[in-house]
């Protein structure tokens, strides 16, 4: 993801679910989110951010990284994508969760070009300096919902798969509550209190869908070399996918 609680808002659940499933979880955000503050220094809010990644990623012993990107101007360039192509090699994922391809913001829309790129790249073996692993293989690749359901034009977006996360909500909602800076940023540049209320009520739109409490949305990539089976929906018999 872009910044270091995109994953907790977009992805939490899914996550959490995973990992009782046995699932060893990676949360890698492209930047620390050194612009996420009205009072602080770049330096200091980067560290207070990543810190809040590294304790929420706790919670579900999950591991966090970060490629140390600038926050607002991430870009689809070389050192970007090297960078994404060597953590996806070291990692070697078999699932894979980024932004959707269009969002409200271009930090978002140029991290899942790089999450895509890393995805279907990563596993040739002159892709990257380190050693390719047994398991590389062109992951599952699936992107969040976006901010509100719609596109940026306002246009609805039609999810592949819901899934139920309604027995994990309040662990999600910890998970989100690690990144306690963000409150105070969101109130000021977005005009949004009431963080993990949002979420939760996004999470309560889609859960509609499906007549559950809480749900997470996700579109599944389904382009040439990709897996096309619904992962998601075999791995977790809540699921429901099309």
């Amino acid at each position: 993801m872009a910044h270091p609680d995109d994953a907790e808002f977009a992805c939490g659940g899914a996550l959490i679910l995973l990992s009782r499933l046995g699932y060893t979880i990676h949360i890698a955000s492209v930047t620390p989110g050194d612009c996420g503050t009205m009072t602080h220094t770049p330096h200091d809010i980067a560290s207070i951010r990543t810190n809040e990644a590294r304790k929420a990623a706790a919670l579900i012993n999950a591991t966090y990284h970060c490629l140390d990107e600038r926050d607002g101007f991430v870009v689809y360039d070389q050192p970007a994508l090297h960078k994404s192509i060597d953590l996806f090699r070291q990692i070697a994922p078999s699932l894979v969760f980024t932004h959707p391809l269009k969002d409200y913001m271009m930090d978002h829309e140029m991290t899942a070009a790089l999450a895509r790129a890393a995805s279907f790249l990563y596993a040739a073996p002159n892709a990257s300096p380190f050693p390719r692993l047994p398991q590389s293989a062109v992951p599952h690749l699936y992107y969040a919902d976006p901010a509100d359901g719609t596109d940026p034009l306002g246009h609805p977006v039609t999810p592949t798969t819901l899934i139920d996360i309604t027995p994990v909500a309040e662990l999600k909602s910890q998970m989100l509550a690690c990144h306690a800076s963000q409150r105070e940023w969101l109130r000021a540049h977005h005009g949004m209190d009431e963080y993990i209320e949002s979420m939760k009520r996004h999470n309560s739109a889609r859960a509609k869908i499906i007549n559950t409490q809480y749900a997470e949305a996700f579109t599944q990539h389904r382009g040439h070399a990709y897996p096309h089976d619904d992962l998601l929906a075999t791995l977790l018999p809540l699921a429901t996918g099309n």
